[in-house]
C-alpha cells in the first residue's frame, strides 16, 4: 500500500511554485506583474524576497534605478519607499542579514529577475532587478530567481531612470501591493 501512495505521489507532479504579485503604479506602469520564482534554483534568496512580501515589506517601494534596454530595479525596503529621500534609495537593504550567491547556469534573458547585491557577490539582501532584454555578461555573477510569467508590457512601461546609473527622478514607478502566491 505504501507503494502504491509512493507512486501516486510522484505522479501528481511538483508541487506547485511560489510566486510573486506585483501590483505597480506610476507615471510610466499601471497594472499588475505576476513573477514565478525559483526555489529550486536559489532557495535562500526566495526564501527572502517571500518573507518581505508577506510582511508587506514591499509594499510602496519604488523602481529606483531603471536603465532602457538592460532592467529595472527595485527592493530598496530600507530607503526605498515611497516618499522617502530617493537620494537613499537603492543604498539599503532588509533588517535580515546579507545572503551568500546562489550562482546558477540559467541565464539572464529578458523577463528574469536576478538579486542585485553590491560588488561582494554574497551581498545580496532585498533588492532585485527584472530584465529588459538579454544580459549574458551576468550570467553566473548574479543570483537568477525568478522569470515574469505575465505583465511584461507593465515592465516594458516601468518610468526610465537617466544618465549612467540610470538614477530615476521625479516621481518614480512602485511596487504598491507585492503578494506571495502558490
Amino acid at each position: 500500500m505504501r507503494s502504491l501512495a509512493l507512486v501516486l505521489m510522484l505522479a501528481a507532479g511538483p508541487a506547485a511554485a511560489t510566486g510573486l504579485q506585483i501590483e505597480v503604479a506610476g507615471e510610466g506602469a499601471t497594472g499588475r506583474i505576476v513573477i514565478d520564482l525559483f526555489e529550486d534554483v536559489a532557495p535562500n534568496h526566495v526564501a527572502r524576497i517571500t518573507e518581505l512580501a508577506e510582511t508587506g515589506a514591499y509594499d510602496d517601494v519604488v523602481f529606483h534605478r531603471v536603465i532602457d534596454g538592460f532592467m529595472a530595479q527595485t527592493g530598496d525596503v530600507e530607503f526605498g519607499k515611497l516618499g522617502a529621500d530617493m537620494r537613499r534609495a537603492g543604498m539599503g537593504g532588509s533588517d535580515q542579514p546579507n545572503l551568500a550567491a546562489e550562482f546558477s547556469d540559467r541565464p539572464f534573458e529578458r523577463g528574469v529577475i536576478g538579486m542585485a547585491r553590491a560588488a561582494d557577490p554574497d551581498s545580496a539582501n532585498s533588492q532585485f532587478f527584472i530584465m529588459f532584454a538579454p544580459a549574458p555578461h551576468l550570467n553566473g555573477q548574479y543570483t537568477v530567481v525568478g522569470q515574469v510569467r505575465s505583465g511584461m508590457e507593465i515592465v516594458d512601461a516601468i518610468k526610465r531612470g537617466t544618465g549612467r546609473n540610470g538614477t530615476v527622478t521625479g516621481q518614480p514607478d512602485r511596487m504598491v501591493k507585492v503578494t506571495v502566491t502558490d
